[in-house]
């Protein structure tokens, strides 16, 4: 049945909508937890004493495993009911969350993020699909895939100001409390209002293809981490020779199996290859920021986390103003224009935040603020592409991979952009040979340490490390805002070849 099939229908009433309410709540806990823990970084640096591999681990392997195991999870909720695998992921998530709050060590908390990946991993695939479900109104759809859009690009600005918020008031564990109240919320209600899907014809479970995607995905993180710090040695190409056969062996297994996992044949539209790429480079370029400017906003410019959180408040209400407003702009104006000038506009905010000398609290705010205009409508128009230019029976698949777009973005903004400024300040650091000797090895990896260390001196030298340690991140942050900026407007190139007739 086309969209314009269904335009006809009766309009959704009021139980439809509240059942979008309800679905928002797993979508704001998957994207918020993305980037709740920024303004947590400080403090858990301080706390935990992570390396800074292990610190750049605590925030990237939530979303790896969210992006390794989407589709899979998407494939167990076709043949298990998508409603009973949201309510079951929920509780697991609200587990898992308890658990990271009572970290007692950075590796407990990376074990702790892994299972908020997994879990996670099990509420993203269902919801576009129960949208798609309940709103058979062409028009109300539409109306509701833009605030699914909308939540997953907000949610991931309102995670540092939730952060920020929470660390005014409590300690760095709350930021993982907060999930638990929402989950006791939404279960009941989800059984209530949420009606329960399955594919009448899913096929086997494909437990390889399963296992291949994973070992597609983690080494070529891992490398990418690795590479930032040690070079391109041994490590780094075992890594990549081993994601890359993975990969292959997976397109390859997919290609042959009669019911596959992931409909690989959908990477041969023109459209909504551009749209994949175009929507992970975007969340790519909204996690690198938000890593590198929560602890700018506090370390460097000395914010209280509830004052830094204060500021990204504008960007926030501007992704999600321009989420909506994005359906509108694309009645009057070309998809390709409304896309490529999207990715302009985050790379105009990347370059305030590289050339504007020393970054102030207005700099910072008005980079992300002319960044949401651009995520805001680039997630809800690309989001809209992958649906629109597959066939209706194929939406499933094609929401997995949008979500798994979504997740490799903020994987790959940590990765990439997070490793340029952790390696660029481990080279320009200058730490006091007095303040060296007898410390731990990685006792100055983070910004968050090393501040720590010189506050315990309050002396020359403690003054001197301070200074180092804040123009050292200074220079790498601008050396990751030239990259993300490189990465934007290669986003937008893609975007206007690949629509070049829309």
């Amino acid at each position: 049945m086309t969209m314009m099939e269904t335009t006809g229908r009766l309009r959704a009433g009021r139980r439809e909508w509240l059942a979008l309410a309800v679905l928002m709540i797993p979508v704001l806990l998957v994207s918020v937890d993305n980037t709740v823990l920024s303004f947590a970084l400080p403090e858990i640096s301080r706390d935990l004493r992570p390396t800074g591999t292990q610190l750049l681990w605590i925030v990237d392997l939530y979303a790896l495993m969210l992006a390794g195991l989407l589709i899979a999870m998407g494939s167990i909720g076709d043949r298990l009911g998508r409603r009973k695998l949201l309510v079951a992921g929920a509780v697991g998530f609200g587990v898992a969350s308890l658990v990271a709050a009572r970290a007692e060590s950075a590796e407990m908390l990376i074990v702790a993020r892994g299972l908020l990946g997994f879990f996670g991993a099990t509420l993203m695939p269902s919801t576009l699909s129960i949208i798609r479900n309940v709103f058979v109104n062409a028009r109300d759809r539409r109306i509701a895939i833009a605030t699914w859009a909308a939540m997953f690009s907000g949610g991931a600005a309102l995670g540092p100001i939730v952060g920020g918020w929470l660390l005014e008031h409590f300690w760095w564990g709350s930021v993982f409390l907060i999930n638990v109240p929402l989950i006791v919320l939404f279960v009941p209600l989800a059984l209530v209002l949420l009606p329960e899907s399955r594919d009448p014809n899913p096929g086997p479970l494909d437990l390889p293809s399963i296992m291949l995607s994973m070992l597609a995905m983690i080494p070529a993180v891992f490398a990418i981490k690795h590479g930032a710090k040690h070079g391109l040695d041994d490590v780094v190409l075992a890594s990549l020779g081993l994601a890359i056969g993975a990969a292959w062996l997976f397109v390859r297994r997919q290609r042959r199996r009669e019911n596959p996992m992931l409909d690989v044949t959908l990477f041969g539209n023109r459209v909504f290859t551009g749209a994949i790429v175009a929507n992970m480079l975007s969340l790519m370029g909204l996690a690198g920021f938000l890593f590198f400017g929560s602890q700018l906003l506090q370390l460097v410019i000395g914010l209280s986390p509830m004052n830094a959180a204060m500021v990204l408040l504008p960007g926030l209400l501007v992704t999600v103003a321009f989420g909506f407003i994005a359906v509108r702009l694309v009645e009057r104006f070309p998809i390709r224009v409304l896309v490529s000038g999207s990715f302009l506009a985050s790379s105009l905010g990347y370059a305030i935040a590289a050339f504007t000398g020393h970054p102030t609290v207005m700099s910072v705010l008005i980079a992300f603020a002319i960044m949401g205009i651009g995520i805001g409508m680039a997630e809800t128009l690309t989001n809209d592409l992958i649906l629109a230019s597959v066939p209706v029976h194929k939406a499933g698949a094609a929401s997995a991979i949008s979500e798994t777009a979504y997740e490799v973005g903020a994987v790959l903004g940590t990765a990439v952009l997070g490793s340029v400024l952790t390696a660029t300040y481990r080279s320009q650091l200058t730490v006091p040979a007095e303040l060296a000797y007898g410390e731990k090895s990685h006792a100055f990896e983070t910004l968050g340490s090393t501040m720590e260390y010189a506050a315990r001196y309050p002396n020359a030298l403690g003054e001197q490390l301070a200074e180092s340690a804040t123009q050292a991140f200074d220079l790498g942050v601008q050396l990751t805002s030239g990259t993300a900026i490189l990465v934007a407007l290669g986003a937008a190139l893609v975007s206007w070849r690949a629509f070049r007739h829309l």
